[in-house]
């Protein structure tokens, strides 16, 4: 038997079964890098003023990867809420992206922009302590229902806060009988979004369960909201300054702090083992934190609508711990880490207008600064 004359013909078809491959697998990776090539040079360079509130989840690289798979290179200018609200200069940006709908509003107004987007959405929330729990329960602050707690009588709250109580005031105390005052931390409301929504709930509750519309309703609540600000004493200019106290510092430090819901639902989300006795407190009534993107152009509606509609985007910002128009994004997300799912909030109330927020907020500035 002759095995060059077997061998010899497979070995010529292995061979160019070979360079076949090779020419293919060239041909696909060529192919390949002209599609990249392609999708960048179609790529758009759009520019975004956001509210702080927003920029870890616009800047994670994720986003990014799947706003330029999308045609979008993404630059991010951070900047308060009622800061962009009042800029002259919106127009040098495709497209702003406030925490709020207030100001979501009055930018659409200063600016001509024919739309505003809704994108996401997060509660405002107290987020405190569990050895805390028993007092406020105690004295009728703070009630559980199932694996919630909330805040079922904002208004008690609120007396306790303008009567200068101290928590060694409060009854049945022993686990925190300290000479504090009974307040909610926020952040500056001359400078942050988290502090105007809890100046807009609260007007609410002082202005008898009603909006406020009026300067003369103004003028009847603000001795009740004054306090609330001015006893604080020194505030942080942005929504993660006193959540980073509330974690880093303990409850000595911060008993009680307003939030949103999105950062403390993020950061379990994050740790391995997430802090037992850090707790959510839901406020009854309370206000929702709305993401609203408003464009000035065809670059920033295109933006507007993927931060709005696409889903990989949407799973990523459950994973920020922000409510979307799929509620079971978030709660997969918790669920993984066996965290027990966000309620379903019916008692939310709606903010006052921009303009009304600020001649309110123009009241305690004029106090923080006689």
């Amino acid at each position: 038997m002759d095995i060059k004359r077997i061998f010899g013909p497979l070995l010529a078809i292995i061979l160019a079964l070979g360079v076949g491959y090779g020419v293919w697998q060239s041909s696909n990776k060529k192919a390949a890098e002209d599609q990249r090539a392609a999708t960048l040079a179609a790529v758009q360079d759009i520019s975004l003023v956001s509210g702080s509130e927003s920029v870890p989840f616009l800047s994670d690289p994720r986003v990014a990867e799947v706003l330029l798979h999308n045609g979008i290179r993404l630059t991010v200018q951070k900047s308060g809420s009622r800061e962009i609200a009042l800029r002259t200069d919106l127009k040098q940006f495709d497209a702003a992206f406030p925490g709020g709908v207030p100001a979501a509003e009055k930018i659409k107004a200063i600016t001509g922009a024919k739309q505003s987007v809704a994108t996401f959405f997060t509660p405002m929330v107290v987020a405190s302590w569990r050895p805390l729990l028993p007092v406020l329960e105690a004295n009728g602050l703070v009630k559980k229902r199932g694996e919630h707690w909330f805040l079922p009588d904002m208004g008690k709250l609120m007396q306790h806060m303008e009567a200068g109580t101290r928590w060694r005031d409060l009854k049945d105390n022993t686990a925190f009988s300290v000479s504090k005052s009974l307040l909610i931390l926020t952040t500056d409301v001359r400078k942050s979004n988290s502090a105007a929504q809890y100046l807009a709930l609260t007007s609410w509750i002082a202005n008898s369960g009603n909006v406020v519309t009026t300067d003369v309703e103004i003028e009847k609540i603000m001795p009740r909201l004054l306090p609330l600000f001015l006893k604080q004493g020194f505030q942080e200019n942005t929504s993660s300054g006193p959540f980073e106290n509330y974690t880093a510092m303990g409850m000595g430090a911060v008993p009680l702090v307003m939030v949103y819901e999105s950062q403390f639902f993020e950061a379990a989300l994050r740790e391995a083992t997430p802090n037992p006795d850090m707790v959510l407190l839901y406020p009854e009534p309370t206000v929702y934190s709305k993401r609203i993107i408003v464009p000035f152009n065809a670059k920033g509606e295109k933006l507007a609508q993927l931060l709005s509609t696409d889903p990989k985007l949407q799973l990523l910002a459950a994973e920020y711990g922000m409510r979307g128009s799929d509620p079971k994004l978030l709660a997969d997300a918790l669920a993984a880490k066996k965290l027990p799912a966000a309620p379903q909030l019916n008692d939310v109330v709606e903010a006052p207008t921009f303009e009304i927020l600020e001649k309110m907020i123009l009241r305690i500035e004029s106090q923080l600064n006689p």
